[in-house]
């Protein structure tokens, strides 16, 4: 199944978020003995929202952008400010549809690939009611636990 998306609405200007963070890196390897290292707290607002009246969420159906590690379920940040970039993946509607792909120029050429052998490219100035809502700047996904 295409990745489609399924719109979440846009980022509120709601209360702030500090969490405490521990100011270190982690191995994802052997673990080192560690110090305390909870000294600074870290803001979602600041991490995740670049252009907050430009930015909203969305939520992930479907598996062509699996090899991008995006996933059926994930919530997506999307900022309408950011023109894209070939390489980056972006929120586009196709005849109003919202669908994730990322976009790339080949040979001069605008296209929204997947990330998954089974869909082609779109090629769109093939393409008559296509537009692109934003460039994923961040997904979320829930690995375990929780509510």
């Amino acid at each position: 199944m295409p990745a489609e998306c399924r719109i979440l609405g846009p980022v509120s200007a709601g209360p702030l978020c500090h969490l405490p963070f521990y100011d270190g890196l982690i191995p994802a390897g052997f673990p080192s003995p560690a110090t305390d290292h909870l000294e600074k707290s870290l803001d979602f607002n600041d991490l995740l929202i670049g252009n907050r009246n430009a930015t909203f969420m969305a939520q992930v159906i479907g598996d062509s952008m699996n090899g991008a590690g995006i996933f059926s379920g994930d919530i997506l940040v999307v900022d309408r400010a950011l023109t894209p970039r070939s390489g980056q993946i972006v929120l586009a509607a196709l005849c109003g549809e919202p669908l994730v792909k990322e976009f790339n120029l080949v040979r001069g050429r605008p296209q929204l690939c997947s990330h998954h052998p089974d869909y082609p490219p779109l090629l769109i100035d093939q393409v008559e009611d296509l537009s692109i809502w934003g460039v994923v700047t961040f997904s979320i996904r829930r690995h375990s636990g929780g509510r």
